[in-house]
């Protein structure tokens, strides 16, 4: 994999970076070790800095995200640490707590390479918000349940509640060099923000150190201090001694141990990544780019299974380095590997002086940054009743993180992420609308008598517009809303164009609708199924699958509402015993344009108007066209179709037997608006302007009503679509 070429501003931002991460890395380190006993806190720190070097070189190079810094972080510095002091309270030893180390860090960086190799990047980035919340928070807290004992001072034996009610044992100086630490942290940014703050105040701490030292000789003894970190030498000899002891080790490595790690490494594994995902995603904010998130976690997973190699601490891409990375001139991955090689520098050049750090002092760091990892802008939360239960859901996976474990805080957390998207759910309406067949029609034309009849036999229709997802959850809702109405319909159409999902129960309870509608000789009938839902799933597909449609049964599938109104309307027509489908050609006094004019009359404009035929698929006009003929259909239907694009078309209306078309050219004399296709085979009355024209010059009686009618019916219909319109709207 190449790398990209070295600029300065990867130097100095390099450079910027290990002025965070060193501080915090030898934190972490010491806060993992002390559980062991206060000869290895030395080797604690020792251990961040090995897992700051392994990190920083080998994560930048293979991860791939630009500017990104990885060092250990406060997840990995919880979770070993829990697992390092609960190892300790049963009886382990020391040995065995460095070779269960190295394993839980290898177990965690192969588990990430894991989910980047399976693509579970993008799933670990949509973690529901209050669940990352609460992990971050309970992270927070228990960073700072942990450094509390170590800033008062007190034996490490003490926890947190037993610290504060051993105020005999409290040091001072500790106290002191901690309060230092902290003032000069939250201070330092708003006097300077070249130098991070951790540096500033990690300084101040020592530099108080020394100031106590001069009045209290003992401070200035390394030997036997349990206030500093201790010295390397003897340390890091042991440490390297325990390092070959423990890969000896692995071969005696069996289930029990495995036990021991499987749920910790899982934990880790998953904390870990959410941090690093977390980071990335305010990086892609902040430098308008884009991370591979699985690449990324196969990088991360590597970098972690090479610091368990050498003995060093698990990590994530960190936010706090990585934005002093940015904001220092960082433009590529090689700012994390200069990171990388300068820790190790650092720790060779200034390894003396890292062994007076104040333990206080790492203490009071890891509490600020505890506190800063504390989601405050939750409490917002309780501000509005629709928000407290999400507030629950962050309070109950701290809780959780701080009384159980980590893992089982994430597991509360999701399941009850999942309650309340369920919730959510349930809680919305699916029902978007409910209309009655004499409120709504179908864009079929209709003569004035089939329309009284609609209008009269409408009630007998249903049509319900549903919404969202249609799942157990919401299934009795559904059937609520639709129970009252199946005494009385006989035909209930469901529009399904806007729901998202549907599953087995939900389609088990539409076969009971099904069949309590075929008890009446009824039809459910479906328009408008999703081809292709959220999930893939074809919905006509999956119904013919769970055998809710079938050739048999009384349930019929429309592309459109507009067909499935169409066939329910035509059913109620003839129903009604009007003439419909082989019925013989209309003739002139047969047309509801014409009734009630003299035969006489109507046999001289019948030897005007011409007569055409058209098979179903023909065009009759098509838009743009010049042409000033009025259509009147004796038999058989016509579509108007509006072309959208060379294969798109919108449908505007249908006319049947009766009814009339091309009336807006014939009036204004403008070219055709639409295109008129032929739906069935059909006869047509063609008057064109000529005929009328000459029409009116010996019939002036017979052209006006010809208008008046054609005005009338345009009147008619423009009456109904406004009542359509506001049943839709209301």
């Amino acid at each position: 994999m190449k790398l990209p070429r070295l600029e300065a501003g990867d130097f100095w931002g390099g450079l910027a970076a290990i002025l965070v991460v060193m501080p915090s890395a030898i934190a972490f380190g010491v806060t993992i070790y002390s559980p062991l006993g206060a000869a290895h806190v030395a080797q604690g720190a020792l251990a961040g800095i090995l897992g700051a070097t392994a990190l920083g070189l080998i994560a930048p190079a293979l991860g791939g995200t630009q500017r990104l810094i990885t060092a250990p972080c406060a997840p990995a510095a919880a979770v070993l640490a829990a697992f390092a002091l609960e190892f300790m309270l049963n009886g382990g030893d020391f040995a065995t707590a460095m070779l269960l180390f190295s394993l839980l860090g290898l177990a965690a960086g192969l588990l990430q390479i894991v989910f980047g190799t399976l693509r579970l990047g993008q799933l670990i980035e949509y973690m529901p918000y209050p669940v990352v919340s609460g992990y971050l928070s309970g992270v927070g807290l228990y960073i700072i349940a942990g450094q509390v004992p170590r800033f008062l001072g007190v034996p490490k034996d003490n926890h947190f509640w037993e610290s504060l009610a051993s105020t005999a044992a409290w040091q001072w100086q500790g106290m002191v060099v901690g309060a230092v630490t902290i003032v000069v942290m939250l201070v330092a940014p708003r006097l300077t923000r070249r130098v991070p703050a951790a540096i500033l105040g990690l300084a101040a701490g020592i530099g108080a150190y020394f100031a106590l030292g001069l009045a209290d000789p003992g401070l200035l003894r390394l030997e036997g201090n349990a206030l500093v970190v201790g010295s390397f030498g003897d340390g890091g000899g042991r440490f390297a001694e325990a390092m070959a002891g423990r890969w000896q080790a692995m071969g005696s490595i069996g289930v029990e141990q495995i036990r021991q790690i499987a749920v910790p490494a899982l934990t880790l594994a998953v904390l870990l990544s959410i941090d690093t995902l977390k980071t990335c995603v305010v990086l892609d904010a902040l430098t308008r780019s884009r991370h591979n998130s699985n690449r990324e976690l196969i990088g991360q997973g590597l970098g972690n299974v090479g610091s368990a190699l050498v003995g060093g601490i698990p990590g994530a891409g960190t936010m706090g380095a990585t934005l002093v990375n940015i904001s220092s001139g960082a433009q590529s991955r090689l700012s994390g590997v200069i990171e990388g090689v300068m820790v190790l520098l650092a720790f060779l050049l200034l390894g003396s002086l890292i062994s007076w750090v104040p333990v206080a002092a790492l203490a009071a760091i890891l509490i600020v940054i505890g506190v800063r990892m504390i989601d405050r802008h939750s409490f917002n939360l309780l501000k509005q009743r629709s928000t407290i239960l999400d507030f629950a859901v962050i309070a109950a996976v701290i809780i959780t993180a701080l009384t159980v474990s980590l893992i089982a805080a994430s597991g509360v957390g999701i399941v009850l992420a999942i309650m309340l998207f369920i919730r959510e759910q349930i809680g919305g309406n699916i029902v978007r609308r409910k209309v009655c067949g004499n409120e709504i029609f179908s864009k079929r034309v209709r003569t004035h008598e089939e329309m009284e009849i609609l209008m009269e036999r409408g009630t007998r229709v249903l049509v319900v517009e549903l919404q969202g997802s249609i799942f157990f959850g919401t299934t009795n809702q559904l059937y609520s809303a639709l129970e009252p109405e199946l005494k009385t319909r006989d035909y209930v159409i469901l529009d399904m164009r806007r729901v998202q999902t549907v599953d087995v129960t939900a389609a088990h309870m539409l076969d009971q609708v099904k069949d309590m509608l075929a008890d009446r000789q009824g039809f459910l009938i479906f328009s408008q199924l999703p081809q292709s839902l959220p999930s893939g799933r074809d919905m006509e597909q999956y119904f013919d699958q769970v055998g809710l449609v079938r050739k048999e049964s009384p349930v019929r599938v429309f592309a459109e509402l507009d067909d499935a109104l169409e066939w329910v309307e035509d059913r109620l027509i003839d129903e009604a015993a009007l003439a419909r489908g082989e019925e013989k050609p209309l003739e002139l006094h047969e047309i509801e344009l014409f009734k009630e004019r003299k035969t006489e009359t109507l046999a001289a404009f019948e030897l005007l108007v011409e007569k055409r035929s058209y098979r179903s698929g023909e065009k009759i006009f098509t838009r743009g066209e010049s042409g000033d003929e009025l259509f009147i259909i004796r038999s058989g239907s016509v579509r108007i179709m509006l072309p959208i694009s060379e294969k798109l078309s919108h449908h505007l209306g249908t006319f049947g037997r009766g009814a009339f078309f091309g009336e807006m050219a014939f009036l204004d004399g403008e070219v055709r608006s639409a295109d008129a296709v032929v739906f069935s085979d059909t006869e047509l009355y063609v008057v064109s302007r000529k005929t009328f024209n000459l029409l009116a010059e010996n019939h002036k009686k017979l052209a006006l009503s010809l208008m008046e009618g054609v005005a009338s019916v345009l009147a008619s219909r423009l009456r109904y679509t406004n009542a359509e319109l506001r049943v839709l709207e209301s």
